[in-house]
């Protein structure tokens, strides 16, 4: 995943990996499970942008299954 989509996923990218809308997507972390919790902790924000770490969604996804 690292080499594919560098150190950091933008939101359209997330939202791709996982076959969702970005407003899907948007709304899924608005939600409170534990899912969307660990996906919130791996928000950057840079300026007005949001980024998550590709190495802590990895970990989401390594835990999920």
């Amino acid at each position: 995943m690292f080499d594919r989509y560098g150190p950091l996923l933008t939101l359209a990218q997330l939202s791709q990996m996982l076959n969702r809308s970005n407003d899907g997507m948007r709304m899924a972390l608005r939600e409170a499970s534990p899912y969307a919790a660990r996906l919130n902790a791996a928000k950057v924000r840079i300026g007005r942008r949001i980024y998550f770490r590709t190495v802590d969604v990895a970990a989401v996804f390594m835990r999920a299954e």
